[in-house]
């Protein structure tokens, strides 16, 4: 069985000491906390059986996975949720919503975006009684016919964390470049752009660019459209923005139509996670990772194993143990 979110970091602790072979100290610093709550995380890794003193490692098999693919991609933190058992969506929701809540605290500001995924996890959200927490909508809205949309993630959330929510008052896309440009310059909208860089984590997934897209349901682009688009090397879609295989915005009119949070202003923010589990979006999960948008990632094992594979070699610090 996995271990569950809240003792990730036990986890983690230990994966550092025995198989990277670093010191005490040095896994303080990597982690950022003190040394005698290390030795403590270590303690308990023995007393669970996370680690078995004659093996090093107990093969919770999804957790060292998660590890491998902290290491090979440079992650802050994986989570790994099985395919077998439950509905994986839900599953995913659950495990997204409690690790959420782990990284945010009194006073944060928190950017999300919107799509089926985003809104499951919503769903699922245990209340929470934080305090002075302000939760931010990172892109323009979409017509009321449409579930799922950025304004109702977002106040949905800051219900949940009993928070301050803050919508865009703005449609998602324009008609017009022009329009868009003079719109992003009034100054609510301006203002409120300008502040995504201040949040403190981000709550998104990644959109794929086939017919099937939320892009597409939403009515924000035509498949023809999309298609004529996927040509030109569209990858995915971030916050309602198209981007290429290297995560960076594509050239296109329709980013230049589209209201959202400058993409420079994402990568600002100090957590970014991500929660995907669908495995068509591969290759959309990929460009995200190629651009910078992900620190936090929220997956199946499928798709791990598959990160994995493709990431570029990567060298394990050689297993010891350190006084």
């Amino acid at each position: 069985m996995p271990i569950r979110p809240a003792d990730q970091i036990i986890h983690k602790a230990a994966w550092l000491y025995y198989t990277h072979g670093l010191r005490q100290d040095e896994v303080a610093r990597k982690l950022d906390i003190s040394r005698a709550s290390v030795a403590m995380y270590l303690r308990k890794a023995r007393e669970t059986g996370i680690v078995n003193i004659s093996t090093s490692t107990q093969l919770f098999s999804d957790d060292v996975l998660a590890r491998r693919l902290e290491d090979a991609l440079g992650l802050r933190t994986v989570w790994i949720v099985s395919d077998a058992g439950r509905s994986t969506e839900n599953e995913v929701a659950l495990v997204a919503a409690s690790a959420f809540l782990e990284q945010i605290g009194r006073g944060y500001r928190i950017g999300v975006a919107w799509g089926r995924t985003v809104y499951a996890i919503a769903d699922v959200m245990p209340f929470a009684d934080l305090q002075d927490v302000v939760v931010v909508q990172l892109c323009g809205n979409l017509g009321a016919p449409y579930s799922y949309r950025p304004d109702e993630c977002t106040m949905e959330i800051a219900r949940r964390l009993n928070a301050k929510g803050l919508n865009f008052y703005a449609p998602l896309v324009l008609t017009s470049e022009r329009l868009a440009a003079e719109l992003r310059d009034e100054p609510v909208i301006r203002e409120q752009l300008a502040g995504i860089s201040e949040c403190d984590i981000a709550l998104y997934s990644v959109g794929t660019v086939d017919e099937d897209s939320h892009v597409v349901k939403c009515g924000a682009l035509t498949p023809t459209e999309l298609r004529a688009l996927r040509a030109e090397g569209a990858a995915g879609v971030i916050a309602g923005q198209i981007i290429d295989a290297s995560g960076s915005a594509l050239d296109c009119s329709y980013n230049r139509r589209v209201i959202s949070a400058d993409l420079g202003s994402l990568r600002a923010i100090p957590k970014r996670m991500m929660v995907v589990h669908e495995d068509v979006k591969l290759d959309a999960l990929r460009a995200a990772l190629a651009g910078g948008f992900v620190t936090h990632l929220v997956v199946t094992a499928p798709l791990a194993r598959r990160l994995l594979e493709l990431a570029p070699a990567h060298e394990t610090a050689p297993a010891g143990t350190a006084t």
